[in-house]
């Protein structure tokens, strides 16, 4: 391991502990925890990176997460370099790296029987010739104590509370490419029962048929995919592609009973892929098909209805034993996610937000569910409450991207979540995240307000994401304004009231080209409707309830990787959304584009009018290294001047570069920016605030030689690495917006590239009086 990650590591766990209330032992039952049960929310503490036990340059994954039962170890399986992962949480807020175990094999699922981690492990050399065994793993020598042949692929593995058995369902998963994809595609999948008596060397493996099951829709091709057992040792399978359901007696090895998954309608969902988020279309008789199955009692289960072949109705249902419908969340689970600035809109003409997987545990006399969603890398915790244990959202809670194995381990307070997704050329690791129940959550920090759209319609979620600039209100401190870049069409403004904890998104301002000043400019970014596509990065409140938008441009001039598409512009906006005046920079300084341009815009008032301070990203052509302009644009001259600003050289291991992302003015010519690399995780280096002064500087014209303007010295405020930290996730990449309030507080934002190639996190920092 290099110095960097190790470095990482240490830090990242000594904030995370730090931002914890306390951390009590397995045992403590003191004051504070019983407030913790009686509170009963979940704050995040930690994120494991899982390349910690190889390799920061090796891709890694976290799957499916078990605990010992001490609760003090976590085990994960790791698909992609074939390993038995191990992490101690015998302090959950600074976990540490317990070292691998390889199995020669893809594992598919994980679960502890006492001492011994039980590990489906997929060894198939192709879709026809499916193979597989279940390993037994000694936890704490980390060897292997027995393997058992299971005949075919395995996907999940459950062992009873009582430890006499072990499901394991051999999925015999169909290839997807072969012809239309969908089944039948022999060899049929089955069920393994697993007794459990004795050693590990005296257990024997039973069979248990699934096919031929009536109302299945592939009588002949099962594919069972989750498995979980209650106490009464009833196995609940989910049959994905079939749409059913299958209920085992495992001291029997029967089927006791068996069922359709069936059917829900959805409206007021988007269902359209075109960087909108629009709750305006519906869905008719979607069928349901279940992923990650939990008992939730010995007569009620909780299905997360993932879909597959035809769609999936994106969100969750109870069921009990006999088949019927207790609960059904409809559309809740996509309103909820929209309304946290997590929905993928990438993913709407599919499945949504793919609910994954589903976990059930009682921490007291809280009775907690919880729903993993794959896309929008976050799970729903729900408390199950009155006769009928009717779900009632609790929160929300950030992951790393793409949730799937989901732990909850009640004796310590903690509830894990395994992110698998892995690309660290996109800024994502793999990880495990670490929550503990406690009085108060640290996410979400913003939400949105519930707003009638029509009188005949539900209230819904006023959609968000993609956040960029900030800037307050010039009358009231309560409130913030905030733009969504180019991720989305139809651009708008945000109305935010961050005086509540989360800050609330109230109102929409959709921004429109009624007046033709846009067109006269760049028609094509004018739609039919009057709505227009910018990619607003900055904002700036005027004393009139104007705006000003620094949208920022598209290419770069004579490149033929990213060729110019749009002119940097900014933008008078009234308080309706009007467009009442475009800005362009001069021709001179347009010919010398990069694409990265206008990141912030902020006003000074002078005896002769409004003056505009706009932050570039990154150095144009012909700067000289390392210098980023700062635009000066006086209103009522139409004049553009220019300083330069300093930027840092990128420090971060994996490289990249370093530029500004906002612009605030301070008073007394004193501005603050935020400096950011475009690294995250362990690999981000560079996030802090600093602030310039412009006194007693002239700021130049450019005249289209080589530039000259005067560089101004910067101060560090604060290095944000710290303040990322404490949230317990990894550091984000774009630290986007800045404000500052009359008392000296900065509020910063991120843009979470609208949940693509992004956990979907947003998070508003308030960092009190630092400008004071």
């Amino acid at each position: 391991m290099n110095n960097h990650s190790s470095n990482y590591k240490i830090k990242a766990l000594i904030i995370a502990v730090a931002a914890t209330l306390s951390v009590t032992s397995v045992d403590a039952k003191s004051k504070e925890e019983y407030q913790q049960r009686k509170h009963a929310v979940f704050k995040r503490i930690a994120t494991f990176p899982v390349y910690l036990n190889t390799n920061i340059n090796l891709e890694t994954v976290a799957e499916i997460v078990a605990a010992s039962e001490d609760g003090n170890t976590l085990i994960y399986t790791d698909g992609k370099t074939e390993n038995l992962g191990f992490v101690d949480i015998s302090n959950p807020g600074k976990p540490v790296p317990a070292g691998i175990i390889n199995l020669g094999g893809e594992p598919t699922s994980v679960a502890v029987a006492g001492q011994y981690a039980l590990t489906a492990v997929n060894t198939s050399p192709s879709f026809i010739a499916p193979s597989g065994n279940l390993q037994v793993i000694d936890i704490s020598s980390h060897s292997l104590i027995k393997s058992f042949d299971l005949g075919g692929q395995p996907d999940s593995i459950a062992v009873s509370s009582d430890g006499r058995y072990a499901a394991i369902v051999i999925e015999n998963e169909r290839d997807e490419d072969l012809g239309t994809g969908v089944p039948p595609q022999a060899p049929a999948g089955y069920l393994i029962i697993v007794d459990m008596h004795g050693a590990p060397e005296t257990w024997t493996l039973r069979k248990v048929n699934l096919t031929g099951l009536a109302g299945m829709r592939f009588a002949n091709d099962p594919e069972p995919e989750y498995v979980d057992i209650n106490k009464n040792n009833i196995a609940v399978v989910t049959l994905q592609e079939n749409n059913h359901i299958v209920l085992v007696d495992l001291k029997s090895g029967t089927i006791s009973s068996h069922f359709s998954a069936g059917s829900v309608n959805l409206n007021n969902i988007d269902t359209v892929k075109d960087n909108l988020i629009e709750l305006n279309t519906s869905l008719t008789n979607v069928p349901r098909e279940p992923d990650g199955v939990s008992w939730i009692s010995n007569s009620q289960f909780v299905t997360a209805n993932e879909g597959d072949l035809d769609g999936g109705s994106r969100g969750f249902t109870v069921f009990n034993i006999k088949g019927n419908v207790v609960f059904e969340s409809g559309n809740s689970v996509e309103h909820t996610i929209v309304r946290h600035g997590h929905f993928p809109d990438k993913r709407a003409g599919k499945k949504g937000n793919e609910p994954e997987n589903a976990e059930y545990a009682q921490f007291g006399k809280n009775k907690f569910l919880f729903i993993g969603s794959e896309r929008s890398s976050v799970v729903l915790v729900y408390k199950l409450k009155g006769k009928h244990k009717k779900p009632k959202l609790v929160q929300v809670l950030p992951t790393a991207v793409k949730p799937e194995g989901l732990l909850a381990i009640p004796k310590r307070n903690l509830f894990i979540a395994a992110g698998e997704e892995d690309s660290r050329d996109d800024k994502i690791r793999s990880g495990l995240s670490i929550y503990k129940l406690s009085r108060e959550a640290n996410y979400p920090s913003i939400v949105s307000k519930n707003i009638k759209t029509d009188k005949f319609l539900e209230k819904m979620p006023i959609p968000w994401g993609a956040l960029s600039g900030l800037a307050m209100d010039k009358n009231d401190d309560d409130i913030a304004y905030t733009v969504q870049d180019s991720f989305y069409k139809k651009s708008r403004i945000f109305k935010m009231d961050v005086d509540q904890v989360p800050a609330k998104i109230t109102k929409q301002i959709i921004l429109k080209d009624l007046t033709g000043k846009l067109t006269a400019v760049a028609p094509f970014m004018v739609n039919s409707d009057f709505t227009v596509n910018l990619d607003p990065e900055g904002i700036e409140t005027g004393n009139d309830g104007s705006f000003w938008i620094a949208s920022e441009g598209k290419g770069t001039i004579r490149s033929s990787s990213k060729p110019f598409e749009t002119l940097n512009l900014l933008l008078n906006v009234s308080s309706k959304g009007v467009i009442n005046n475009v800005v362009t920079l001069p021709t001179s300084v347009n010919n010398r584009q990069v694409r990265f341009g206008f990141e912030g815009v902020t006003s000074v008032e002078t005896d002769s009018g409004t003056v505009l301070y706009v932050a570039f990203q990154r150095e144009w052509t012909g700067d000289p290294k390392n210098n980023v302009r700062i635009g000066r644009y006086d209103i009522n001259t139409n004049e553009w001047r220019f300083f330069y600003y300093p930027i840092e050289t990128p420090l971060s291991v994996n490289g990249g570069w370093v530029g500004l992302s906002d612009i605030t003015y301070l008073g007394n010519d004193e501005f603050s920016v935020i400096e950011r690399d475009n690294q995250a995780g362990p690999d981000a280096a560079i996030k802090r605030i600093y602030k310039f002064s412009i006194k007693g500087l002239d700021a130049k014209t450019d005249n289209g030689s080589t530039p000259v303007f005067p560089v101004v010295s910067k101060t560090l405020v604060r290095d944000l690495m710290d303040d990322l930290l404490t949230t317990g996730g990894f550091v984000l990449e774009k630290i986007e917006g800045l404000t500052v309030t009359e008392d000296g507080t900065a509020l910063i934002v991120n843009d979470n590239d609208g949940v693509d190639d992004s956990n979907g996190e947003t998070q508003l920092l308030k960092l009190k009086n630092i400008f004071k």
